[in-house]
């Protein structure tokens, strides 16, 4: 296993920050102010009031000196040196002097910056590659980007050339294909050539998921398809995105599931809350009688509810709350792990971190503690 395949999770002791792997070895000692995740084998930390970067062997490859610093993304990181942004490379050379009011991280090739106050982008030699001229200015997606002039939203590629001209009040990033723009007080969709596909109608947009969107008509929620259709029309309280090919939808006071054809395949028939939602494994939580569980796709109570409060399925486990106490259910509602945590998080990677008496730890899918409760708080390894 090489350098950058080690998982490590970020872990904090009193006020100070370090890594451990997954044998809960401190492989590097907290004693950092503050850090971040691995990204690109390298993470940035805080010593004193200076920030750096070290490597999972726990060499400072970039000494602290920077005022902040963002994650490598691209080969390329931003840093603040004074009040002006710029950009260094792995070896911590500078690639783009500290010029700029603002400065993003690469997305396909290409970086927002700010100037004064108008954004622009720059490549990866830190050549201006589109002039700073936006009101605001988003991240690239799927080859183009959101930017704001006198107000209005358009589109723009990495050639600078105006795709889409200013015309939206309101303007979101490709997804799919398509776009969901504001006009007045309506929303509609418009294709990457700017052609308005399905017209500003909508008083409530959203993305594309699985191929169908959430659309509100009135007071009634629906969904349309990419050829501009609405293919099951405008008649619930509320609806969530697909996933897994079933959507929850809201009628009255009480949830069900639709399929992509707009059939009702589960019957609205559980309590609506925050917590209730999609399908994730194959199943999905519901609520009942003011207790937690879980069905699968065809309605059928997988887990009769019981529970105080429930989290999706990560990894084949789901966190349960019984009483005050954490713990995790199988697919079959099986206690694998009790409940005895004050609190607990998803597995990730095998393991997942749990409190016990204010401190953090880890337990495995057994229900282990294979590095015990030491932390002030701890992350995900990944």
């Amino acid at each position: 296993m090489n350098e950058d395949e080690i998982l490590l999770a970020l872990v904090k002791i009193g006020n100070k920050w370090g890594y451990i792997n997954k044998n809960g070895k401190r492989v590097i000692e907290p004693q950092f102010e503050d850090a971040y995740n691995f990204q690109e084998g390298l993470a940035p930390i805080k010593l004193g009031s200076q920030w750096g970067f070290i490597d999972k062997s726990r060499n400072i490859v970039i000494k602290p000196q920077f005022e902040s610093a963002g994650d490598f993304t691209e080969g390329l990181a931003w840093i603040k040196l004074g009040d002006k942004y710029g950009y260094i490379d792995k070896n911590g050379k500078i690639a783009t002097n500290p010029q700029f009011d603002w400065a993003g991280w690469f997305q396909e090739g290409l970086a927002r910056i700010k100037l004064g106050n108008k954004y622009g982008y720059i490549d990866k030699n830190g050549k201006i590659a589109i002039t700073p001229q936006f009101e605001y200015a988003g991240d690239f997606k799927e080859g183009l980007a959101v930017i704001v002039l006198d107000g209005k939203g358009g589109y723009i590629d990495k050639n600078g050339k105006m795709v889409i001209n200013p015309q939206f009040d309101f303007t979101w990033g490709f997804q799919e294909g398509l776009a969901w723009i504001q006009l007045g007080d309506k929303w509609g969709y418009i294709d990457k050539n700017g052609n308005v596909v399905i017209e500003p109608q909508f008083e409530e947009a959203k993305d594309f998921q699985e191929g169908l969107a959430r659309i509100k008509l009135g007071d009634k929620w629906g969904y349309i398809d990419k050829i501009w259709e609405i293919v099951i029309e405008p008649q619930f309280d509320y609806a969530w995105r697909f996933q897994e090919g079933l959507a929850m939808i809201k009628l009255g006071d009480k949830c069900g599931y639709i399929d992509k054809s707009g059939k009702v395949v589960i019957a609205p028939q559980f309590d609506y809350t925050l917590m209730a939602g999609d399908f994730q494994e194959g199943l999905a939580r519901i609520h009942l009688g003011g207790k937690y569980g879980y069905i699968d796709k065809i309605g059928k109570i997988a887990i009769k509810p019981q529970f105080e409060e429930a989290r999706d399925f990560h990894e084949g486990l789901a966190m349960i709350k019984l009483g005050d106490k954490w713990g995790y259910i199988d697919k079959n509602g099986n206690r694998i792990i009790k409940p005895q945590f004050d609190y607990a998080w998803d597995f990730q990677e095998g393991l997942a971190v749990i409190v016990l008496g204010g401190k953090c730890g880890y337990i495995d899918k057994a229900g282990k503690v294979v590095i015990q409760p030491q932390f002030d708080y701890a992350r995900d390894f990944n």
